[in-house]
């Protein structure tokens, strides 16, 4: 599994470090759609709508992320971020304590649309930060990367109370609050590196300061947790492990992303102001 996994990821780099470094937005913008058509995909799976309903799913969002790159974001783009944000905070986080509807009902199906459209929006804000700079995506990616990993190792060294038992028993407060104090600590670093001075954390801290900098790193910090606990309810209500295996000894696309389906187009939408 370990070699698995290690194959697939130099894959991954050795598709997406060139475009990065040459920073070549139409590739960008092509495999960013096939990600997305991929997440669409393995989100109708998770929602019961099997087969070719599922391969129509993907296909149309593909076209459809694509039209949007064509014609461009728009000048309604906040209000699709605004859009994403406020389906998380009036739908999703209230499910992790109420749980989700019928896989039959009519309630799935509209949780099901409304997650098609927070996955929209990531892609979506995914493109729109790269096209500030690759490195400024990479800022507002290693912010999630960071409390991932930062609540891995804290969670195995200290954890005690579970966070989600019935969701994810993994998952541990002191793995969550050892994610957000890297997190601060590497804010700390963008801080005092001048060559990250065009990156969302840096411009973040000159723009907000440091109590309004340590109050939105909280928030990304707890929306990354959210997404992840979501996903992970949404498959075990189907009784999967992985969203799909497009991406061997990691799982499936939304198993990669599911943390960043909440948090980046928030960082798009915070992006404006500063």
């Amino acid at each position: 599994m370990l070699r698995t996994r290690v194959i697939t990821a130099l894959l991954l780099l050795a598709v997406l470090l060139p475009i990065l470094y040459f920073n070549y937005y139409p590739a960008f913008a092509v495999v960013s759609a096939l990600f997305f058509a991929a997440a669409i995909w393995e989100s109708s799976r998770l929602f019961s709508a099997g087969g070719k309903s599922a391969l129509i799913w993907g296909g149309a969002a593909l076209l459809l992320f694509a039209a949007v790159l064509y014609v461009g974001s728009g000048p309604n783009i906040r209000l699709l971020f605004a859009l994403c944000v406020a389906i998380w905070c009036l739908r999703f986080v209230p499910s992790l304590a109420l749980g989700l509807p019928a896989l039959a009902s009519l309630g799935n199906r509209l949780v099901a649309g409304s997650y098609a459209i927070a996955i929209f929006g990531c892609f979506l804000a995914i493109v729109v930060l790269f096209h500030h700079s690759p490195m400024y995506l990479l800022s507002v990616l290693v912010i999630v990367w960071a409390a991932d990993i930062g609540a891995y190792f804290a969670g195995k060294a200290f954890g005690r109370r579970k966070l989600a038992p019935s969701i994810s028993p993994g998952k541990s407060w002191e793995g969550a609050i050892g994610g957000w104090l890297l997190v601060l600590l590497m804010l700390a670093g963008f801080s005092v590196t001048p060559a990250l001075a065009d990156t969302f954390p840096a411009r973040l801290l000159a723009t907000w300061g440091w109590a309004g900098s340590l109050a939105v790193m909280t928030v990304l910090v707890a929306a990354s947790v959210v997404g992840d606990l979501f996903e992970s309810m949404l498959k075990r209500r189907a009784g999967v492990k992985d969203s799909s295996n497009l991406l061997p000894g990691h799982g499936g696309v939304l198993d990669r992303v599911d943390a960043l389906i909440p948090v980046l187009p928030l960082a798009a939408l915070l992006s404006f102001w500063f």
